[in-house]
């Protein structure tokens, strides 16, 4: 058996063992829906929250969504502490959220989900390898979770019922 270091403490994990794995669903309460995922020692909070509008740059009459990642390491979660990027995402930061956000965008179809925009932020906790791939599961149930979500408060219908742009503009309201 490999003895693997782990931080400051060694790991008796064999070499192709994985590692243990839990998830804890709503570990937030303001998120419409969040997940903090445990991977070994690896811990991130993946919160699904869903935009009031589309982003500025989408087209207007879109009738398809949009999910958007975003990324950060927490000061405390390495052996030394990681600067907070104070403005905006750089290099490996950047690299990790769109990873992460064309992950999730291939695992919807934004034609169903409907003109609706969800911001997925993942926060790591604490890392202890394999970030990336920690990030990419979390996002992902927490985005499952908020779409289950959509679906079963009805904000998020079919395309033969949802509303047009000119519709939700003059105040017309969509069937429940």
């Amino acid at each position: 058996m490999a003895k693997m270091k782990s931080g400051d403490v060694s790991s008796n994990r064999a070499a192709d063992e994985l590692r243990n794995i839990e998830v804890t669903l709503d570990f937030t309460p303001n998120a419409d829906a969040s997940v903090l995922y445990q991977q070994g020692d690896t811990m991130v909070l993946a919160c699904a929250t869903v935009a009031a509008s589309l982003p500025r740059w989408f087209p207007r009459d879109a009738n398809r969504g949009w999910v958007h990642a975003e990324y950060s390491l927490l000061p405390g979660s390495t052996d030394s502490r990681f600067q907070r990027e104070r403005r905006g995402a750089k290099g490996r930061t950047q690299e990790i959220e769109r990873l992460v956000a064309r992950s999730l965008r291939g695992a919807i179809d934004l034609e169903a989900l409907g003109p609706i925009a969800i911001t997925v932020d993942c926060d790591i906790l604490n890392a202890d390898g394999g970030t990336r791939c920690a990030s990419i599961t979390a996002a992902n149930i927490a985005l499952r979770l908020c779409v289950r979500r959509l679906i079963a408060s009805g904000r998020c219908l079919p395309a033969d019922k949802r509303l047009t742009y000119d519709q939700i503009k003059a105040g017309v309201e969509a069937p429940t």
